[in-house]
């Protein structure tokens, strides 16, 4: 049956994009159509350049989108995630470790480049080269080419994730240099949380106190530099159309507060900040911007919390963060239903915290379950720690069926991550076996009409 709730989540915002006054979301039952050709295409087909969107809902494993599923929309039905019709399998090695860092990772994507765990836009501080030239990456690309660049984290802007397209720096910690360096290479949009980055210490700003040690007031220059300036979902949302370069700063940090479920509740905090856009509305307010734009657009956007908070072994905080990613994706596939020339595709690098869901026919919904599983694991209920589960959304049969979380590590591993795509030649870049270099690949090729590589 037809649903609009992704238009409506937008329209609730005042972030509607103008391309979505005419669409209804696909059914949650039936696949999106708007596929390239089902076969790979020859050396004589006739590319044209199309636009590219790139979401990354980082430390996203499959099993971690199997527990959202269960719990939001029930094991039987469809995540808007699931609903993408090109699939692979992520690669996701390093050139020292089999586990990716946020760091290399997000290097990895950027430059289609194999390289060390440290990196941050280089090869363990080694510069990149390819063909024996200095790399640039492939945001840096898209704005030499004069296409318009969206970069947006639900993090901090600066989060490797999407700081290593615009920046390099020794370590991912340089957070004040990643920052200047980022608004330097001019984007056209650039959303996310990181305030403080961008003004002098103990400058005041609307978020709280700059921490910047070289006196840069880097939200100067961005208005100098003819960006408008917003801090907040309804100062985003009321930017004007035809707004061609925005800086959305909507929090002294991230726009997120990832801690346990113990410690949120011990502290009293929410799991994001009070009137910072979502990844849904900060994605549909860059569409709008950018998808006017004659010579195409690259968008790159980071869900950052599906990452931090299986970090800190939160499963309802990461389960909460999984749902807005893929709110982001309802986003993304109701663009592309009136947007055909558009490649969608989306990973993640690596598969935080090893989420699992645990579950025993005879569960009790209102009883704590165990501590741990047998063999020692952590284990979550839908508080934290000794709380009783989680109860899924009813399967066909009308049944909710209990469930834990059960958690193999408090950082990345390997997992099995996914590639999923849609739209203008995902079929062809987007391959079953899909090493972490072909994401640069598959983004260029589409973005260049280049043959796939």
């Amino acid at each position: 049956m037809p649903t609009n709730r992704y238009r409506t989540l937008i329209r609730a915002a005042a972030l509607t994009l103008a391309a979505l006054t005419t669409v209804a979301c696909t059914s949650t039952t039936t696949p999106a159509t708007v596929l390239g050709p089902d076969s790979r295409f020859s050396a004589a087909t006739a590319l044209k350049p199309a636009s590219v969107i790139f979401l990354h809902p980082d430390g996203s494993g499959a099993n971690a989108w199997a527990a959202a599923r269960m719990l939001y929309v029930g094991p039987d039905a469809d995540l808007q995630w699931d609903l993408l019709p090109v699939i692979g399998l992520y690669r996701g090695h390093l050139r020292d470790a089999l586990a990716a860092s946020s760091n290399a990772g997000g290097t990895t994507h950027a430059y289609g480049l194999k390289v060390g765990h440290a990196s941050f836009a280089n090869d363990n501080g080694a510069p990149l080269t390819r063909d024996g030239k200095p790399a640039n990456s492939i945001a840096q690309q898209a704005l030499d080419a004069g296409k318009a660049v969206a970069i947006i984290s639900t993090a901090t802007v600066t989060d490797a994730g999407t700081g290593t397209f615009l920046a390099t720096v020794a370590s991912r910690k340089q957070y004040t240099a990643i920052a200047k360096q980022m608004l330097d290479a001019r984007p056209h949009i650039l959303l996310g949380g990181g305030e403080s980055l961008f003004l002098p210490k103990g400058a005041q700003g609307r978020h709280g106190q700059g921490s910047r040690q070289d006196g840069l007031d880097l939200i100067a220059q961005a208005k100098a530099a003819g960006y408008a300036v917003v801090y907040t979902r309804d100062e985003l949302a009321a930017l004007p159309l035809g707004t061609a370069r925005i800086l959305g700063l909507f929090a002294k940090e991230d726009t997120f507060i990832d801690k346990s479920e113990e410690r949120q509740a011990k502290d009293g905090t929410p799991d994001t900040v009070t009137g910072a856009p979502t990844y849904a509305e900060m994605l549909a307010a860059a569409l709008r911007a950018v998808a006017p734009h004659p010579q195409g657009f690259l968008v790159i956007a980071e869900e950052e919390a599906t990452d931090n908070f299986p970090g800190k072994n939160n499963a309802r905080g990461t389960l909460a963060a999984l749902k807005r990613a893929d709110d982001g994706v309802g986003v993304a596939r109701a663009f592309l239903a009136d947007n055909p020339q558009t490649f969608l595709i989306v990973a993640a690098d690596s598969d935080c915290g090893g989420l699992q869901v645990w579950g025993e026919p005879d569960l009790d919904p209102a009883k704590p379950l165990p501590t741990t599983d047998e063999n020692g694991a952590p284990m979550d209920g839908r508080d934290g720690t000794a709380t009783p589960p989680f109860i899924a959304a009813p399967d066909k049969a009308g049944r909710r069926i209990p469930f834990g979380v059960v958690w193999a590590s408090e950082g990345d591993v390997a997992g099995a991550v996914l590639v999923r795509g849609d739209g203008y030649r995902a079929r062809e870049l987007i391959t079953p076996s899909m090493d972490n270099t072909r994401i640069y690949a598959a983004i260029r090729a589409a973005l260049f009409a280049e043959p796939a590589r």
